[in-house]
């Protein structure tokens, strides 16, 4: 007996994945999971430039901190 994948290939209406709610629509299926592809890729880059913001930030608060720890002394003599 062969794959799976070679049974969907001889019988498309079989396979749930080209469904889209209750209606056999292989195009549409696929727009769908190109779409939903698209989503998840957007919000795997906002996360990641979201940690890349806040590791600035972080950054940023951190040198300042040290800027002000070095300039204090000075400014008691």
């Amino acid at each position: 007996m062969g794959e799976w994948s070679d049974y969907f290939e001889d019988f498309p209406e079989e396979n749930q994945a080209n469904y889209v709610g209750e209606r056999f629509d292989p195009a549409g299926a696929a727009r769908l999971r190109a779409e939903e592809a698209r989503r998840l890729q957007v919000v795997i880059d906002s996360r990641a430039m979201q940690k890349k913001m806040f590791d600035m930030a972080a950054a940023a608060k951190k040198e300042a901190a040290e800027r002000a720890q070095q300039s204090q002394p000075q400014a008691d003599q």
